[in-house]
């Protein structure tokens, strides 16, 4: 960690900038950018793979692992039953449990970092990676406060060169494909508004979800290193069951509930339909319980407002309905006629249009509905044939020089655009009812100063 420091001290005073001397985070986004190693057509990509088991972290690593063209060089976990797992697997990678000290200590030995850490910790982690020439595969969503949506943004412009993925998986489906060309070709007309479900949520609980139950605090298990896991976050609490390694969803300081659980799989195709919308102006968000103690809202919806510069839209700013728990938009909304009997998909994505509808699953079941018919989409005229791909595969032929924009979903410039819609309608449910003006420039609520103090973003703890 000293070696960080010192960067750090030393970037500052050459740029001039004032920084926070207690958040790493300043220091990756006054970084230069530091080129990649050129790696030659016969050499693998050394990957290092932080979160290596938890939620996600397992299926990342043997994914990107089965690339014929990696070598997994290193491991990193808080948890250390997690990384002898994940050591057997991979024998001769090296081990440690603090991402800072990998990069002091190991720098030299990978080329590729993939963070499957909980949301808290993915800025810190993406924001050092890349300042220190590393293509970078970040878990979903990006970042977890709005502040940090300009901390990544500006490291990822800063190093053009690198290959960089948000965890969006679900952009593998030919279906989704679909949907992203029948937008942007304009087959439906005119978009007017914009209706996007999640079942994900607290309500109920679930494998990922702490529907506010508080255990009582004990000491945490010698396996784990509960500070280290608490990253950046300040203050520090005591160890409850239930939080780590998963249920920390729900949590205000560490997760970003539903909305943000899922954000990356249901609001991607409205930027990739529509690149020219950026960031929201305005967001009003509606909850049955608002957030409450160390916990988020529950049962929320939201609405988000766009600005509008193109002729793809039917009004000079377009809405975007996002909620979450399964809250469907009704047959009335999606301008369809009250006997038409669509796809009711807890997780879904709807594009309501002056000339039809489109409905779209998570698991990218599409559905274009014009005069109360559904037309095989298949079959639509100028339909591309959509081919399989594998998504974690296509970030590591971009590292490796053969970069397919076809195949390429998700890179942080457009996940952080949809990390943003995604934290706004999170952080909204804090002053449920109040219509919050955005101006992502200078990172404030421009009607709303008490907002812009509390939810925008956070003081890091010494040292990260």
């Amino acid at each position: 960690m000293s070696l960080q420091r010192r960067d750090f001290l030393k970037l500052t005073a050459a740029s001039g900038l004032a920084f926070s001397t207690s958040s790493l985070l300043s220091a990756c986004y006054a970084a230069p950018a530091v080129a990649p190693r050129r790696i030659g057509p016969n050499d693998k990509l050394n990957v290092l793979s932080i979160g290596v088991i938890g939620s996600i972290g397992a299926a990342d690593r043997k994914q990107v692992a089965s690339h014929p063209r990696v070598n997994i060089a290193g491991l990193c976990d808080v948890d250390s039953k997690y990384l002898e797992k994940a050591g057997n697997e991979h024998p001769d990678a090296f081990r440690e449990k603090d991402y800072r000290e990998v990069f002091d200590k190991h720098a030299d030995k990978f080329d590729a970092v993939i963070v499957s850490t909980p949301d808290h910790t993915h800025c810190a982690i993406d924001t050092l990676a890349l300042s220190k020439g590393k293509h970078t595969y970040g878990q979903k969503p990006l970042v977890q406060q709005l502040e940090e949506v300009t901390l990544l943004r500006n490291a990822t412009e800063a190093n053009p060169t690198l290959s960089t993925q948000m965890g969006n998986q679900r952009m593998q489906s030919p279906g989704r494909r679909a949907a992203v060309h029948v937008l942007k070709t304009g087959t439906l007309g005119k978009c007017k508004e914009i209706f996007v479900t999640t079942g994900s949520g607290l309500k109920g609980g679930g494998g990922y979800f702490n529907n506010r139950e508080l255990l009582p605090t004990e000491a945490p298990p010698a396996h784990l290193d509960w500070d280290l896991w608490q990253s950046g976050v300040q203050p520090l609490i005591e160890y409850r069951p239930k939080i780590a390694p998963l249920k920390w969803r729900a949590l205000w300081d560490y997760g970003t509930g539903g909305l943000g659980d899922w954000g990356c799989h249901l609001l991607d195709v409205v930027f990739y339909a529509y690149p020219e919308l950026t960031s929201p102006t305005a967001v009003i968000a509606e909850v049955k319980d608002p957030p409450e103690g160390m916990f988020h809202a529950r049962t929320c919806k939201t609405v988000l407002t766009y600005d509008t510069s193109t002729d793809a839209f039917a009004d000079k700013t377009v809405k975007v309905h996002y909620s979450d728990e399964g809250q469907i938009a009704t047959n009335e909304e999606l301008n369809l006629s009250a006997d038409v009997k669509s796809t009711k998909d807890k997780n879904q994505t709807c594009f309501v249009c002056e000339g039809g509808t489109l409905i779209l699953t998570a698991g990218g079941k599409l559905e274009i509905w014009r005069d109360g018919k559904n037309e095989d989409w298949k079959q639509l005229e100028g339909m591309p044939d959509f081919q399989g791909f594998n998504h974690w595969h296509e970030w590591i032929n971009t590292a490796l020089g053969e970069h397919n924009p076809d195949l390429h979903w998700s890179p942080f410039g457009v996940g952080l655009k949809i990390t943003e819609g995604a934290l706004l309608s999170v952080k909204a449910t804090m002053y449920p009812g109040k219509e919050l003006k955005w101006d992502s420039k200078k990172l404030e609520f421009t009607n709303h100063a008490e907002a812009t103090k509390t939810i925008v973003k956070r003081d890091y703890r010494k040292g990260f």
